[in-house]
């Protein structure tokens, strides 16, 4: 192979992998954390010219296609969006990631981040390429879906500057819910803190999955993510404190109002 083009999609929040495993005769059971590879040999009855052409799926819903062509690229999503209903198209000019390895032998090794030149061509090169565009990609989805998040919450910051507070128990665990699945999927669905097993096999594999993981700043984007993260739980936190502030001064009132009354009745029927 003298080179290969990659172009890293989000299409799901979560792709079972066994059902299109399952689908393409493939009887291994995966782990959450290891990628489905459909070879030349599946995706011959998908799209035409098939050949030197790979797409890597992962548990925590990027699509990684390597050599493929815009409409093949759809072909094959419309196919696996039939064996997987979460998979969905909307978000693939949004979020998108693209990178090429290009084979020169007597070149100096280079890498940057758009491309890879290498001498030779090695066996890890696309497992660990499609691994880190896929994390990118799906660390790019949760960088925006985390910053909408503040925005709604600087909404309320608003309103309570205003002196104007009213949020239902509902929505504050709505957002917990969402700040803390933001914090789930960076850490556990794109296992941003593991490396694939290969690194562990080949030493040369496991450098350039930590060029690769330095270039595209995997972990200091989690960090940001992570301390994002907190704020906007303190931030919760806080809210529901006043929430609760709020309601129970409300009912001290009430309790006062109805004690009162109770004396205005005691004093009238005394009167009467």
């Amino acid at each position: 192979m003298d080179s290969a083009v990659f172009t890293a999609f989000v299409v799901a929040k979560e792709i079972n992998l066994n059902i299109i495993a399952q689908h393409f005769g493939m009887n291994k059971k995966y782990r959450w954390e290891e990628p489905l590879v459909l070879k030349e040999k599946n995706l011959a009855g998908i799209i035409n010219d098939w050949s030197h052409k790979f797409v890597y799926i992962f548990y925590f819903g990027s699509l990684v296609f390597i050599n493929f062509a815009h409409h093949e690229t759809m072909d094959v999503i419309k196919y696996l969006q039939k064996l997987e209903k979460n998979i969905n198209s909307t978000s693939l000019l949004t979020f998108r990631d693209d990178f090429k390895l290009i084979i020169k032998q007597g070149v100096e090794p280079s890498v940057n981040f758009f491309n890879m030149v290498a001498e030779s061509f090695k066996d890890y090169h696309l497992e660990i390429i499609s691994i880190i565009l896929a994390k990118s990609v799906a660390l790019e989805k949760i960088e925006n879906d985390i910053d909408k998040l503040f925005d709604d919450i600087e909404n309320i910051v608003d309103l309570l500057d205003k002196g104007r507070f009213n949020i239902s128990d509902r929505r504050l665990a709505k957002t917990s819910a969402m700040i803390l699945r933001y914090k789930f999927n960076s850490i556990s669905y794109i296992m941003l803190l593991d490396k694939p097993d290969i690194t562990w096999v080949k030493v040369e594999a496991g450098n350039l999955y930590t060029e690769l993981s330095q270039l595209f700043e995997l972990e200091e984007r989690y960090e940001v993510i992570h301390q994002k993260s907190e704020t906007l739980m303190d931030i919760t936190q806080a809210f529901t404190g006043l929430t609760h502030a709020t309601r129970g001064t409300r009912l001290e009132w009430m309790i006062i109002i109805l004690i009162a009354l109770e004396i205005v009745l005691s004093l009238l029927e005394k009167i009467i």
